[in-house]
């Protein structure tokens, strides 16, 4: 995904959020990028939808307030990319494993470039 003016930079317009409930009655958010593609997952699950959807704007409103990076996938096939809040917390993963640690470094940053470029349109959650 990249902006259409020779920039190379991400662009985040088609991009949106999502809140799915699970089979526990848990609600978690995803976030897609324009081609349909889940770019992240919330980490933790949440007992009510606007928890959720809050959790999603407080990301998306201090990306610059997360570290993160890429480690071994859990299942130890591949390279997976995490975020982490202040208090150390894992808030958003990568929607799926990566064969290759520099695709999955590339995600990575590809998230965050979208993340702080979402306006307070595109970056609700619904």
């Amino acid at each position: 995904m990249t902006a259409g003016d020779g920039s190379g930079r991400a662009d985040a317009a088609g991009v949106r959020c999502r809140i799915d409930i699970g089979t526990d009655g848990r609600y978690g958010w995803r976030m897609i990028a324009q081609n349909g593609r889940v770019v992240a997952v919330s980490a933790l699950s949440y007992g009510e939808h606007r928890e959720c959807r809050t959790a999603f704007e407080e990301l998306r409103t201090d990306p610059a307030g997360l570290v993160g990076g890429v480690q071994h996938a859990p299942e130890g096939n591949g390279w997976m990319w995490l975020l982490r809040d202040a208090e150390g917390r894992t808030t958003a993963v990568s929607a799926r494993a990566y064969e290759r640690h520099s695709t999955c470094r590339s995600a990575y940053e590809r998230f965050r470039t979208l993340l702080a470029e979402l306006d307070d349109v595109t970056g609700s959650c619904l």
